[in-house]
């Protein structure tokens, strides 16, 4: 299969979204920290902040919502979450329903699994046992069914998934192990008395002859964190709708580097109405991945006057024995730094926020448009060059690849203040050609979408300003304010196209560099938050080899 083909059938797939939706409403696993949005500040000013944008800072723990558990939550030694390669986070997977074989405190064993589906080597499991009902969201919801009274696997279990090779394994509720192997134990213990008494009743045996503390420590602490077998809890969305089907699964997570665990938008895709699945999920083993997002950092440098990131460990997983005991950490920071989508409601208060945005819109074909040998310090690129580079369709994402991404924080060629105040920007008739186009959306290797000399940019570098100026009167013959005049062009990119639904990525990174001109299918798997005005995600280029 060509490329082109390829992603004309990406598109026409089946698309679900088993992601549960992130909100300061949705439980953190507990005596974790729950998701705190906070506004710094709005379009028109508010305290501490000032004119311009709606700015949140957020204080959380990475344990609330759909999320990928990392080796470092067990093992200090082990991989940070942005090391595991994309291969690791996508593939084959199987959608097992044992909903009907497991109740309060119940036990999951590999034969539960394998009795209702065939699990190959190397498959993505998720495991899903009905307690998604439970989830906060949801008519049924149940918060202690959720978090502490939901089954959970035997030793044997994790066992059997690391002989199996399995590349994750995701399941519908607070935890992939059982309550009652974690502190829950201690502070419910009402609810372990109950998980003992049948414990007894279903294997006639006590909980640590079933679990013996020491054993089951090194299993889940070295063990299984050595062998790189990662969990993902939480699942839920669309997962109903895929019982006991096979498909092929993305787990998009923030490449977080010092954190233990990391928000995750799990996407899944089956073939296309007239096509065969595993013909299909073949081709999607296939393709070429490349990763256009920066690794995440407490060095990851915030747009000016933001919030940077802070990560601040509370639990350790030596403070407690017999595999009880997690690292585990509470984040704080503004959004706009690292990869991330600026959304509708940064600028456009009547917007929808992330979360509101459905899975469909953030993903789809486009193109890379390589203009790095157009442009220069604070030069404007145009419609033309994009033209000229790449065959540009109408409903197209469009990413630009300015080359600034080689001044990024973590490059050999590391240039801050280039980075964030030198960026070219586009042409005063850009935002209506994007709009025109119908654009799906657009992401650029550089700190904003805007020239930099249309925000504050201008006010606080009047020296690159008179640069700017000159490098303008050169190309176009015509002053700033001229071809800029201040009430149409302030942050046009910004403010004329989110009321649109036109939203942009910024600070796009990684492959990008090497990337060339060209078609792909591109996407931005973004944590489904539900009060954000812009979020992190995982930005990727899909294509054949």
């Amino acid at each position: 299969m060509d490329n082109e083909k390829f992603i004309e059938t990406l598109s026409k797939a089946k698309l679900f979204d088993l992601t549960q939706p992130l909100s300061i409403f949705t439980p953190p696993w507990p005596h974790d920290k729950a998701l705190e949005v906070h506004f710094f500040k709005r379009v028109t000013g508010a305290f501490g902040g000032g004119q311009g944008a709606n700015g949140q800072i957020l204080n959380w723990s990475n344990t609330t919502g759909t999320h990928l558990v990392g080796e470092t939550a067990y093992h200090s030694g082990g991989r940070a979450i942005s090391d595991i390669p994309l291969k690791e986070l996508s593939g084959e997977a199987v959608i097992v329903d044992i909903s009907d074989m497991v109740s309060d405190y119940s036990i999951i064993t590999p034969e539960m699994i394998t009795k209702k589906a065939h699990v190959k080597e190397g498959d993505i499991l998720i495991i899903y046992t009905g307690y998604s009902k439970y989830s906060w969201e949801k008519p049924t919801s149940s918060e202690f069914g959720y978090l502490v009274r939901h089954p959970g696997p035997n030793m044997e279990f994790f066992e059997w998934a690391m002989k199996m090779k399995l590349k994750w394994v995701g399941i519908d509720c607070g935890c992939i192990e059982h309550p009652m192997n974690t502190p829950i134990k201690y502070w419910h213990e009402g609810e372990f008395q109950k998980a003992k008494e049948k414990l007894r009743k279903d294997y006639g045996k006590e909980w640590d002859e079933m679990f013996p503390p020491d054993e089951y420590y090194k299993l889940t602490h070295i063990k299984v964190p050595k062998s790189h077998l990662v969990f993902i809890e939480s699942i839920g969305g669309d997962v109903s709708k895929l019982l006991n089907q096979r498909a092929w699964v993305f787990a998009g997570v923030i490449p977080f580097m010092e954190t233990e665990a990391s928000w995750a938008r799990v996407a899944a895709y089956q073939a296309p109405d007239g096509m065969d699945n595993d013909e299909f999920i073949k081709i999607m083993e296939s393709i070429e991945q490349y990763d256009l997002t920066v690794p995440f950092s407490v060095r990851s440098p915030q747009w000016l006057n933001y919030e940077p990131l802070s990560v601040k460990f509370f639990k350790r997983v030596g403070q407690q024995q017999f595999g009880l005991g997690r690292n585990t950490s509470i984040c704080n920071a503004s959004i706009h730094l690292a990869t991330h989508m600026d959304g509708e409601k940064h600028f456009y208060p009547a917007g929808r926020t992330i979360g509101e945005v459905p899975l469909n819109e953030w993903v789809g074909p486009g193109v890379i448009a390589d203009i790095s040998n157009m442009v220069s310090d604070v030069s404007v690129y145009t419609p033309d060059m994009i033209k000229k580079v790449v065959d540009i369709r109408p409903g197209d994402i469009l990413i630009i690849k300015t080359g600034w991404n080689k001044y990024g924080w973590n490059s050999p060629d590391s240039d801050e203040f280039k980075y964030m105040v030198r960026h070219p920007g586009p042409s005063p008739d850009f935002s209506q050609w994007a709009l025109d186009m119908k654009i799906k959306w657009i992401g650029v290797d550089a700190v904003s979408a805007d020239h930099p000399m249309n925000t504050i940019m201008r006010n606080w570098h009047p020296r690159t300003f008179e640069e700017a100026n000159r490098k303008l009167k050169e190309q176009f013959g015509k002053d700033w304010d001229q071809m800029y005049p201040l009430d149409e062009f302030y942050q046009v990119m910004h403010i004329k196209l989110f009321p649109s639904h036109l939203v942009h990525a910024e600070n796009l990174a990684t492959d990008i560099a090497h990337l060339p001109s060209g078609r792909y299918y591109l996407g931005c798997f973004l944590a489904r938050a539900m009060e954000t005005e812009s979020m992190w995600g995982r930005f990727i280029a899909w294509k054949m080899k």
